[in-house]
């Protein structure tokens, strides 16, 4: 038998061992605890005798689910595939793909992302004449997403309205979702939600996945809301051999619904429970830790632990005082060439995190001034492009013919000449009657007030999708992708209009093409409905190409589980981190102190900090020092004061940054970019080379531009 105990340290073998009952792992960062929990699971099955399906594992990220799963199978072989290892959200899809039945819906439902929500929000704002100049969508979706969080349907936050815009989301939260039952279609939250009502509905479903799932692992423990919390306490009522991951010192994510009580009062839900410590980190320097924990020590809502290492000493934190955001930029880009010439660092290895997306804007432009290759992790999403949505959606209707908004989407892509107006009527005849769409579209003979012309159209468009029905349970996904591709039209419309820009596009669909190729090779299950659905269920950090070789810019909430050998931390300063609103809550400047332990925390070697006397965020601003600064001990703190001293030092950024010969190798013909005043565009033409450089472009609101491309301060946002 593997001896699956002898990697581990007294505290992590004690968590694996430990069974039977539930168990609390307050796990400091970098302390291992995705080998304890793999371990666990390689212990349950191989020493006590556990069938692995008896098991379940749930984590926040598809990435996180992964490296488990990986893991598994590599102390277990095989049969460690059985193991219900998934995120929260693909769990309870895969629960409602089995029992949507019995709450009134088909298993064939569509998975609504963010974008498909707000265009529905949008549609019943529409409806309900409510002006979206007066109130924001956006905000409406949020407040939607919130309530679902917290188990409240729409006749319960009809109660509890307390003024105008809450009102307003009243109306809108009843009307979305009963669009939402009648496309059989499920948002983000509602996977959670509606999978807690089948629980609470039909009691015998519960019991069916509580016998199931005999021994519950959750990771990431003190970032679940209250919906979440509930449905773990559902699964575990029963056997409550339930095993809870977490660290309250990296609790991040209150804003989106994150509950830290959760995991603070988890010895109150479960008395009998058995508390492990794990403050062993194998990850980062002594003086890391120890500048992490003198920050954190200062929130009251913890449990505390104290964190070593066997890796003693290590380099003091940099803290670097600039004048503004630009020679901030100079100075990391400086730092970065210095490591790359002089340590044997890759380029890979540095991770820049600031608090906002918008701080990355002059990074991004002193990093392309100097030829150093970047990646944005949450930038532009391949699933997110038009076209390629266009496509998902003519998969959508496939399998879910109720889907309106996906209707909405293709029924005039590629340009058939079907308008909004046919488009409404044909709706409105489908609601009526209690159709799906395209009940309606085989009937728009019945319907008034649409000409013979247009009825030809529909009959056409009709036609071409009951042929992709019939070859959907007859081709892999990667063939019907290919011919629904093919049969539209699409691809031949954009290779037809011959620009740098439809040949992008037209690129992008290929692309496509591959992803299914892939997804056929690597699943287990790979039909068009589990396609969809995990391309529906994709977060920003499941798009990050680790192995790129490129340095990192990300929001230090997506940083969160990484580790790099060098870290920047840019923007040290009061109103921006802590950000703004937190300034008058205790509970939400807890969580900002939190959010640095985490970038601190990120950090193997080295640790960059930099706090800018001014910065333009709506005009120039006089900045004061972050407080966290001030919670860092001195001792283990280098300083570089580039605003009242080392005049030298910044004279020389300058005249680097002026004397640079601008590199222009990012930029050319096809590639996507964002100008700070004139919006989105492509490129479709580069002349000249160099200082040189021009640059004419298309840009998304209609007109093109001639641009000098060293002045023009662009940011690359796709190819």
């Amino acid at each position: 038998m593997i001896d699956f105990l002898k990697d581990l340290n007294p505290p992590q073998r004690d968590a694996v061992t430990h069974t039977e009952g539930p168990l609390l792992i307050l796990a400091g960062a970098g302390s291992g605890k995705t080998r304890v929990l793999t371990y666990r699971i390689a212990y349950l099955i191989g020493a006590k005798k556990v069938f692995p399906s008896k098991i379940l594992a749930v984590t926040f990220t598809n990435k996180a689910a992964q490296e488990m799963r990986t893991r598994v199978e590599k102390l277990l072989g095989r049969i460690g595939t059985s193991v219900w290892i998934s995120t929260f959200h693909s769990l309870c899809s895969r629960i409602l793909r089995r029992e949507a039945k019995a709450l009134g819906y088909k298993t064939s439902f569509t998975i609504y992302d963010e974008d498909d929500s707000l265009s529905l929000v949008k549609k019943c704002m529409e409806k309900l004449q409510i002006p979206t100049k007066k109130v924001s969508p956006t905000a409406v979706l949020s407040h939607i997403s919130d309530a679902k969080n917290k188990l409240i349907d729409w006749k319960e936050y009809q109660i509890k309205v307390k003024d105008f815009f809450q009102e307003n989301v009243s109306k809108i939260y009843e009307l979305y979702q009963t669009k939402l039952e009648d496309a059989m279609a499920f948002d983000f939250d509602d996977l959670i939600m509606k999978t807690v009502e089948l629980f609470d509905r039909h009691p015998e479903v519960l019991e069916k996945y509580q016998n199931r799932f005999r021994y519950i692992l959750v990771d990431e423990y003190q970032d679940t809301n209250h919906a979440q919390y509930v449905l773990v306490k559902q699964l575990a009522s029963l056997h409550r051999n339930l095993c809870v991951v977490g660290d309250d010192d990296q609790s991040i994510y209150g804003w989106r619904g994150a509950d830290l009580n959760n995991i603070l009062d988890f010895e109150k839900d479960y008395p009998e429970c058995k508390t492990i410590r794990l403050e062993q980190n194998y990850r980062s320097t002594q003086v890391i830790l120890n500048a992490a924990s003198s920050v954190v020590k200062n929130n009251l809502s913890r449990k505390g632990k104290t964190l070593w290492t066997e890796e003693e000493g290590g380099d003091r934190i940099k803290l670097v005082l600039v004048d503004d955001e630009h020679i901030e930029a100079l100075s990391i880009v400086d730092s970065i060439k210095h490591l790359l010439n002089d340590s044997g660092l890759a380029r890979k290895d540095f991770v820049i995190l600031y608090r906002t997306n918008a701080q990355s804007r002059v990074l991004e432009q002193k990093l392309r001034d100097n030829g150093i290759p970047y990646v944005i992790v949450g930038g532009v999403r391949f699933y997110q492009r038009k076209e390629i949505k266009d496509v998902l959606a003519y998969l959508k209707v496939l399998v879910n013919p109720n889907d309106l908004v996906s209707w909405k989407r293709i029924i005039n892509v590629p340009p058939r000449g079907i308008g909004d107006k046919t488009f409404a009527r044909l709706e409105e005849y489908s609601i009526k009657n209690r159709l799906n769409f395209l009940n309606a579209l085989e009937n728009v003979e019945e319907i008034p007030d649409i000409s013979s012309r247009m009825q030809n159209l529909i009959k056409e468009f009709f036609r071409t999708i009951k042929e992709f029905i019939g070859k959907k349970d007859k081709l892999t996904i990667d063939k019907l992708t290919e011919y629904v591709i093919e049969k539209t039209g699409y691809l031949n419309q954009l290779l037809t209009e011959g620009t740098i820009e439809s040949e992008n596009r037209a690129e992008n669909l290929k692309e496509l093409i591959s992803a299914t190729q892939e997804f056929k090779q690597r699943a287990d299950d790979h039909s068009l409905n589990a396609f969809l659905e995990e391309v529906s269920l994709l977060s920003d950090i499941d798009y990050w190409d680790q192995a790129k070789d490129a340095v990192n810019l990300m929001t230090l909430h997506s940083a969160k589980g990484l580790e790099f050998p060098v870290v920047f931390i840019t923007g040290l300063e009061e109103g921006l981190f802590p950000i703004s609103r937190s300034m008058d809550s205790q509970k939400e400047l807890e969580e900002e102190r939190r959010l640095f332990y985490v970038g601190l925390t990120r950090a193997k070697e080295k640790i960059f900090l930099s706090f800018a006397h001014n910065r333009k965020r709506f005009g120039d601003m006089v900045n004061l020092r972050s407080r966290f600064l001030d919670e860092l001990p001195p001792e283990l703190l280098e300083v570089e004061d580039l605003i009242t001293a080392g005049w030298e030092r910044k004279e020389k950024l300058f005249l680097q940054d002026q004397e640079m010969e601008f590199d222009d190798s990012f930029l050319k013909a096809g590639t996507r970019i964002l100008h700070p005043h004139f919006g989105e565009g492509i490129i479709i033409k580069k002349e000249g080379f160099g200082e040189g450089t021009r640059l004419l472009i298309r840009f998304k609101a209609g007109f093109t531009k001639r641009l000098m491309a060293k002045y023009a301060d662009l940011e690359i946002i796709g190819r």
